[in-house]
């Protein structure tokens, strides 16, 4: 019969109480300050350097600097945010909250737009035809100081 009053005595007591679990889906829920979170990157912004993958401990990211592509295996990361502190564009952040379930072994898969893609073409081909410039600037400046030097030694002759 003590059990009893004990159960009756905390059932009037929660009766005036607030619920102790949220409202999860109405309400969104709230993540300490301090959580990690997940990897988030603005694929846009990737100069696909590679520097989050050679400091990664888990071997969870890759990039493809051609395909413009960047790669993580979600269930390999151990989300410790070195990747996000050694990335030269700061791309890379940790964002508060899960990420969607997916298959065990599954990577995501981000590509830069087309626009990104034409665009950093478009830089290249000119940094190419700047060398190019530079390359026979530098062999005609060769050529001119070699003439130069052929005809010095000409006249001491």
């Amino acid at each position: 019969m003590s059990g009893f009053m004990t159960f009756a005595g905390e059932s009037l007591k929660n009766l005036f109480k607030k619920p102790a679990t949220r409202n999860y889906p109405a309400e969104p829920a709230v993540y300490p300050d301090r959580m990690r979170g997940h990897v988030e990157i603005e694929i846009d912004k990737c100069i696909g350097c590679g520097m989050c993958v050679r400091c990664c401990p888990s071997s969870a990211l890759a990039v493809s600097k051609p395909k413009g592509t960047w790669t993580i295996n979600r269930f390999d990361c151990v989300t410790c945010g070195y990747c996000v502190e050694k990335c030269p564009a700061k791309c890379l952040s940790m964002a508060k909250g899960y990420q969607e379930p997916m298959q065990a072994g599954e990577s995501v898969v981000y590509t830069k737009s087309p626009e990104q893609l034409a665009k950093e073409a478009a830089k290249a081909a000119e940094m190419a035809k700047k060398a190019a410039e530079a390359k026979a600037k530098a062999a005609a400046a060769k050529a001119a100081k070699e003439a130069a030097g052929a005809l010095d030694k000409a006249d001491n002759k």
